[in-house]
C-alpha cells in the first residue's frame, strides 16, 4: 500500500531537508515542503544577488538559503532532494551521504506517493514527443491525465488532486532515473545512443541510468523497447514483467512493426503513414511505441485519431513560418546527433541546415555523411562548430562544395545567411546537433530565439 502525500510528508517532520537547486522545477517542491511545517535549507550555486526574486520570497517563507560558489560548504541534513543535474556521486553528495543523509529526488518521492499508475518514457531520442503522444492517446480515451517529469510541471505537488483511476505520463532523463529505486507500470524505452557523456563518466553508467526505469518493476507490468537498437533490444532478459518490441526492421511476434507504409499490432492493420500528421519515420517509431504503451488503456481508433491531427512538440521539427516559399523549421531539441540525422531524414529533399553548439564530447563521425546526403548549405555556429566540419571533410562521399559550408558567429548571423541562400521550395533547418549551453540557457531558449529571428525576417531583407 502506497502511502499518502500527507503520511509521506508526516515521515518527514522533525528532520532537516536540503532541497538542491532553486530553478523554476523545485520551487514548488520547497513551497509544498514550507507549507508542511518542515525545515528547509534551499541551496544553489546562483549567488544571492543574482537569484531571482521568487526564490526571496521563499526565503520569506521560511527557508533558509544557501548560495554562491560555496553553497554545499558545511551542509547538514537529514533528507537532501537531488537536482537531476547534479550526479549522484557529486564529492558533496557522497559526503553527505557518508554523514546519514538520505539522498532523494522529487520524481522518487511522487513515485512512492502517487495513487494512479505510471507510463513512463525514456530514451536518447524521442523522449518528449512519445510522452505527449501517449497522453493525448489516453486522453482521447477520456482518461484523466497528469503529464511532468523532465517536461511540464512538477507532478509530486499534485499528487493530492490524483485519483486512483488517473494516469501520470513521465518523461524521465538519466539524470533522473539514476539513483531511482521505483518503476513505472508501463515503461517505454524510445532507443539509446551515446548521449550525456560530459557528465556521465562513460556509456556503460549511461545505460545503466537507464535501465532504472524497468528495473523495479513487477511480474504484472510492461516493458517497451526498440527492437531495432541493439542497446534497448538487450533490455528484453532482465525484465520482471511482459515485453513488447516496436520495430522499422522486423516483425517481432506480438509487437508493432512497420511494413511499407502501414503499421501492423499483433498481425492486425492499426495505423497508416500517410494518416500521421507529424513529419519523419522516427514519428512512425514514437506511434508505434505509444501504440504498445496504451494498450489496454485506449483503442486504436484513439491512436488514429491523434494522429491525423496532433501537430507537434514545440522545438521538435516545429514549422516555424513559409516565407517566399522557403520552409523554416525549428529542431532545438536536437541536442545530439543522432537527433539531427533523424531530423534530415524528415525531408524528402536536401535542406539548408544550422547547426553546432556546446561541446558534449559526442563523435560527429556519423553525422558527417548524412550531412553530405541531405543538406545543401552547412551554416554552423557555436563551440563544436570545427568538429561537425571535420566530420564532414572525413566523410567518404564528401565532394568540395557539397555541401557548402561556412561559419558564423551568433545564431542572428545564421538566420541571416539562410535567408540569403534560400530559394523558393527551400528548407532551412535548425537542428543544432549539440546542447545549447555555449550560447543558451537551454534548447528551449535557442529555439524560441531562432523563431523570433525567423519571424522577424521579411521580404526586403533578401540579399
Amino acid at each position: 500500500m502506497k502511502e499518502t502525500l500527507d503520511s509521506y510528508f508526516d515521515s518527514l517532520k522533525g528532520k532537516k531537508i536540503a532541497v538542491l537547486g532553486i530553478g523554476v522545477s523545485n520551487q514548488p517542491l520547497i513551497r509544498l515542503l514550507l507549507a508542511h511545517g518542515l525545515h528547509v535549507t534551499a541551496c544553489d550555486k546562483t549567488p544571492r544577488e543574482q537569484l531571482d526574486p521568487a526564490v526571496l520570497e521563499l526565503e520569506q517563507a521560511g527557508a533558509v538559503l544557501h548560495t554562491g560558489a560555496d553553497y554545499l560548504d558545511h551542509l547538514t541534513a537529514d533528507v537532501v532532494f537531488r537536482t537531476p543535474g547534479m550526479h549522484p556521486e557529486n564529492p558533496a553528495l557522497v559526503k553527505l551521504r557518508e554523514q546519514g543523509s538520505v539522498i532523494t529526488s522529487e520524481m522518487e518521492a511522487f513515485f512512492s506517493v502517487c495513487p494512479c499508475e505510471i507510463f513512463a518514457v525514456t530514451g536518447s531520442d524521442g523522449k518528449t514527443t512519445t510522452t505527449t503522444l501517449i497522453a493525448e492517446i489516453l486522453k482521447h480515451a477520456g482518461k484523466t491525465v497528469w503529464v511532468g517529469g523532465n517536461i511540464g510541471q512538477p507532478l509530486l505537488p499534485l499528487a493530492d488532486q490524483m485519483k486512483p483511476t488517473d494516469i501520470a505520463v513521465v518523461e524521465l532523463s538519466s539524470f533522473q532515473l539514476m539513483d531511482m529505486t521505483h518503476s513505472p507500470k508501463v515503461a517505454v524505452v524510445t532507443n539509446l545512443a551515446p548521449n550525456h557523456l560530459d557528465v556521465h563518466k562513460d556509456m556503460a553508467e549511461y545505460i545503466h541510468a537507464k535501465e532504472h526505469i524497468y528495473l523495479h518493476q513487477h511480474a504484472d507490468d510492461r516493458l517497451i523497447l526498440n527492437y531495432d537498437n541493439d542497446i534497448t533490444r538487450s533490455f528484453a532478459p532482465k525484465a520482471k514483467g511482459s515485453v513488447t518490441f516496436f520495430s522499422r526492421t522486423a516483425k517481432p511476434e506480438g509487437g508493432v512493426w512497420l511494413d511499407g507504409d502501414t503499421v501492423y499490432f499483433r498481425g492486425k492493420k492499426a495505423l497508416e503513414r500517410k494518416d500521421i500528421l507529424l513529419p519523419g519515420l522516427h514519428n512512425v517509431e514514437n506511434y508505434m511505441a505509444a501504440m504498445a504503451a496504451v494498450e489496454g488503456y485506449a483503442s486504436l481508433e484513439d491512436v488514429r485519431a491523434v494522429a491525423k491531427t496532433f501537430g507537434g512538440v514545440e522545438h521538435r521539427i516545429e514549422l516555424v513560418r513559409e516565407l517566399d516559399g522557403v520552409k523554416y523549421y525549428n529542431d532545438s531539441i536536437a541536442s545530439s546527433p543522432t537527433r539531427t540525422m533523424a531530423g534530415l531524414h524528415s525531408f524528402d529533399q536536401q535542406v539548408i541546415l544550422i547547426a553546432g553548439g556546446y561541446d558534449k564530447h559526442i563523435s560527429f563521425a556519423p553525422l558527417g555523411p548524412e550531412i553530405v546526403s541531405h543538406v545543401k548549405r552547412l551554416i554552423l555556429c557555436g563551440a563544436t562548430a570545427e568538429k561537425i566540419r571535420q566530420a564532414v571533410l572525413d566523410a567518404p562521399d564528401y565532394a568540395p562544395g557539397h555541401p557548402e559550408m561556412v561559419e558564423v558567429s551568433t545564431l542572428a548571423e545564421a538566420v541571416q545567411d539562410a535567408r540569403r541562400a534560400a530559394k523558393a521550395g527551400d528548407v532551412v533547418l535548425l537542428s543544432p546537433a549539440c546542447a545549447a549551453f555555449d550560447q543558451f540557457k537551454n534548447f528551449m531558449v535557442r529555439g524560441k530565439t531562432f523563431k523570433a529571428l525567423v519571424q522577424q525576417l521579411n521580404k526586403e531583407e533578401a540579399g
